[in-house]
């Protein structure tokens, strides 16, 4: 029988993430693909003290950091483009709140890999021989350190390589385009590492700007790239990637990056943030109001939309989503 997975953006807050824990998400860069939305709902529910692992940073990393809400962080980028230096995670770096290991975009994809194919490590010649080999954040007084990258002996070569530490993170919070409400999922625009990402998570939450149904991944197979059979619950988002960009379905809102990342700059700025646009809506249609109807028109209308025309036959009407997850969460 099929199983429907979808539950409440709250409820899987409140029953996959603890304070501690190690926590993934980032799809792409800063404005690309990423659950934001997720992010708002951790610091909604007060977690404290994660662990992040992301890719590349977003804004949700930078969100998070501002609010003080990660201790420690693993990422292959931590800018924002265009968009400028992520103030809200570099003041959480100067101001010792925040510890961040730095690794290449290529290393934390092979990291994810290693551990979504449960390797003890993951042999590679990547960062060998600069400081993302030598230096280790989370052991600063150690230089040159040798335990972030070890260096192994390739018994095939003979020549030395590094041996990385696979990523197996307690949740990934992803980021997908369309779902049907047992979890299968298609992902428009650049996947980046979420296929590795959802197979090393122990638990996946997939927060979906669309729901389709399931004949839709019938029709398409091969562009289902995380199948139902490895997540744990579907939490039906629209804007979940907001103000970032979800290919087929909006267009990053560059204003909104800019004030958010302003705002982050400064404490003040993040307290008026948070009160803003994270405690603020009490619900999905009070999130999207807080965007704004005709934002969101206007957000949904840019040059990808054609992306999502094969799949528009089988998107379920907005109306339908309550109904089927009251029926996921009973």
């Amino acid at each position: 029988m099929p199983t429907n997975k979808l539950i409440t953006l709250a409820e899987a807050v409140r029953r996959y993430t603890w304070d501690g824990m190690q926590y993934a998400s980032g799809a792409a860069l800063p404005v690309g693909s990423d659950a934001i939305a997720f992010g708002r709902e951790l610091l909604r529910q007060r977690r404290r003290e994660l662990h992040a692992i992301f890719h590349a940073n977003t804004q949700q990393l930078n969100l998070l950091a501002a609010a003080g809400a990660v201790t420690q962080a693993e990422c292959g980028f931590s800018g924002l483009e265009g968009f400028g230096f992520a103030n809200g995670l570099r003041r959480a770096i100067e101001q010792g709140r925040l510890v961040l290991e730095d690794f290449s975009n290529l290393a934390m994809t092979l990291r994810l890999l290693g551990g979504a194919l449960n390797w003890p490590f993951v042999p590679a010649t990547v960062n060998i021989g600069s400081d993302l080999q030598h230096r280790r954040a989370f052991e600063p007084a150690l230089y040159p350190n040798p335990n972030k990258i070890p260096s192994v002996t390739d018994p095939f070569s003979g020549k030395e390589i590094g041996a990385f530490a696979p990523l197996r993170p307690d949740l990934a919070a992803i980021h997908v385009t369309l779902a049907d409400p047992e979890g299968n999922a298609i992902m428009l625009g650049t996947e980046w590492s979420r296929f590795e990402l959802s197979r090393a998570a122990k638990r996946v939450v997939l927060l979906a700007d669309a729901l389709v149904h399931t004949d839709c991944m019938r029709q398409y197979p091969n562009l289902v790239r995380i199948p139902g059979i490895i997540v744990d619950a579907v939490v039906y988002w629209p804007f979940a990637a907001w103000p970032q960009a979800s290919p087929g379905m909006y267009d990053v809102d560059e204003a909104h990056m800019k004030a958010m990342n302003l705002a982050l700059g400064s404490d003040d700025g993040t307290a008026a943030y948070l009160r803003g646009y994270v405690e603020s809506y009490a619900d999905l249609d009070g999130y999207l109001d807080l965007i704004g109807r005709e934002r969101i028109a206007e957000l949904s209308s840019g040059p990808s939309a054609f992306l999502v025309d094969p799949y528009r036959r089988w998107l379920l009407p907005h109306a339908e989503a309550p109904a089927l997850t009251t029926a996921g969460s009973a």
